[in-house]
């Protein structure tokens, strides 16, 4: 039986920095992420000496990009090691961050993503076999449908599954390193340029840039750099997962389900203890998909929860109190970890005008081209 990180060296996150997140623009990819990088160190009051291993996430930029923007600050002959998976990767890249830590191999690990869109478009490596199907399936008509049949089977109109965009436009209004900065009305939101069925542009992620930085420790790296345990926030679980074969025409959801149970349980939570949850909200209607699968509330009844403010900043739980994917962004390979960014922010009271009161338990979840899942509890 696989061993659970909760079973090894508690591992906790002393560290947060980011870039924020912006429409491409010349800035190098270097500079974004030694920004997040930077920062990252200083919140936790390190120096770069004390960094034993770097995990550089990134899905777009190519091979080996960790060196050329490590290098500015020391070449010190630590471990570098680099991680795509889609949509996922700065998720794994801080699983594995975790996971070195957590076995008693390091006591100091970064974790940074950072990405840049590129001009021609994203490549994938064709695989040299025939796919039938390959130029009639898109992200956002796949979403849109699911909109349609979600809104048909639990009588919901569609323009009520675009409040989730007007709540995630309106805490990333309140949030600096957010790409989408300003708060919209359902009018607005419904009356954007149409993508695809019911979806409008502003229930969709954006495409752009930015970087995201976090330092992950074990307790006796706290007591050796004479760090303060009070803002040190606990790594209480970690799940990661990959689609099965099966039929289901929704396989992001089937897979999340069984991740988020996974990760819950380790944390020896309950899904009403969480108070705080970032998901890969990519199109409005993941997020109703997503908090569902958590188990915080009934299938169905997410949306008349939203109407009530269940899922407001203040409410029973936060849900995207960064913005989430529609209005922080989504540069792919900082995503995830920006995630546990927010997520720290919140547990140590530091979110000003996006704060949850009295959180003490978050979630972040991220799914990458429907193949894999991750999902890390993080406590106070």
């Amino acid at each position: 039986m696989a061993r659970l990180i909760s079973d090894l060296v508690p591992v906790y996150v002393v560290g947060i920095g980011f870039h924020p997140y912006q429409y491409a623009s010349d800035t190098s990819y270097v500079a974004l992420g030694l920004r997040a990088i930077r920062e990252a160190l200083a919140d936790a009051r390190i120096d770069w000496e004390a960094v034993e291993s770097s995990y550089v996430a990134n899905a777009l930029l190519g091979m080996a990009v960790g060196r050329p923007m490590l290098r500015h600050l020391g070449a010190l002959g630590s471990p570098i090691i680099h991680i795509e998976n889609a949509s996922a990767s700065g998720s794994a890249a801080f699983r594995h961050a975790c996971i070195e830590v957590a076995s008693g191999i390091s006591d100091v690990a970064l974790a940074v993503g950072v990405d840049k869109p590129p001009k021609s478009g994203i490549f994938r490596s064709p695989t040299g076999i025939p796919n039938l199907a390959e130029d009639a399936i898109a992200p956002f008509t796949h979403f849109a449908l699911l909109t349609d049949e979600y809104s048909r089977k639990h009588r919901i109109a569609p323009e009520d599954i675009a409040l989730v965009a007007v709540k995630n436009h309106a805490n990333g209004a309140k949030n600096p390193n957010a790409q989408r900065q300003k708060e919209r009305t359902l009018e607005e939101v419904l009356g954007g340029k149409a993508i695809s069925g019911n979806l409008t542009a502003l229930q969709c992620t954006p495409v752009g840039e930015g970087a995201a930085a976090v330092i992950v420790v074990s307790e006796a790296g706290i007591k050796r750099l004479g760090l303060d345990p009070g803002r040190a926030v606990r790594v209480a679980s970690s799940a990661a997962g990959s689609q099965k074969a099966d039929n289901d025409l929704n396989p992001d959801t089937a897979l999340t389900i069984e991740t988020m149970a996974r990760a819950i349980g380790e944390a020896q939570l309950g899904p009403g203890d969480l108070d705080v949850i970032e998901l890969h909200d990519a199109f409005t209607i993941e997020e109703l998909f997503y908090a569902e699968a958590t188990g915080i509330c009934p299938p169905g009844r997410f949306v008349p929860m939203l109407k009530e403010g269940a899922w407001n900043i203040g409410g029973q739980c936060a849900i995207s109190p960064s913005g989430g994917l529609i209005a922080m962004g989504h540069p792919i390979g900082p995503t995830g970890i920006g995630q546990i960014g927010e997520i720290v922010r919140q547990l140590r009271g530091e979110a000003g005008a996006r704060q949850q009161p009295a959180a003490k338990a978050g979630l972040a979840h991220m799914v990458g081209v429907g193949a894999v899942c991750y999902v890390h509890v993080l406590t106070r």
